[in-house]
């Protein structure tokens, strides 16, 4: 992808990146969203380094991770750089004595303003920007945060990284950055 994408590039940074992907060999990969946290009960826009620690629920989640994908092979496992994919990923690395790799890239879409704002105060305006990306307006941009072409370059390149260099790896990362 072109880091130095501009306004008005978005989407010809998306096209980059999907042309790029059609290049990689095949491999699996696995995106997994982190285990709960207090923050996530809460209902706070919890973006920062180094985040909220797993709850007790979020700790019986990421244990269950490691039955749930018993019978996937896993060569690599990656982490963001917030807390709580460390935990998540912990108790599947040690069933598979594999070391997790941490990225900055696969971090939560920061919150800018909104960081730790509750429902109500910040999550519409946080939502729309995403939604308008969906759209295709990846040069819009969070207030204090990033645009979706930011996101999109960090993460993707990491996914990149993943990719060229494993047959079956997980990605332990963030619900709205996985689903952006």
């Amino acid at each position: 992808m072109n880091a130095r994408a501009g306004p008005g590039r978005g989407l010809d940074v998306m096209q980059e990146a999907r042309g790029a992907a059609a290049s990689l060999s095949p491999m699996r990969l696995l995106l997994i969203r982190h285990g709960e946290t207090s923050s996530n009960v809460a209902g706070l826009l919890d973006t920062a380094v180094p985040g909220a620690d797993l709850t007790d629920t979020g700790r019986a989640q990421a244990e269950r991770l490691v039955g749930t994908l018993e019978q996937q092979p896993l060569d690599a496992i990656y982490v963001s750089d917030l807390v709580r994919t460390h935990q998540t990923a912990a108790p599947l690395a040690a069933d598979r004595r594999l070391r997790p790799v941490m990225r900055a890239g696969l971090r939560e879409i920061q919150a800018g303003d909104y960081e730790m704002t509750p429902p109500g105060r910040g999550w519409d305006a946080y939502l729309g920007v995403l939604y308008r990306w969906a759209d295709g307006d990846v040069d819009a941009r969070i207030p204090g945060g990033e645009s979706g072409v930011e996101l999109f370059s960090r993460f993707d390149a990491v996914v990149a990284e993943v990719a060229a260099g494993h047959n079956h790896a997980a990605i332990i990362s963030h619900a709205a950055a996985i689903r952006a």
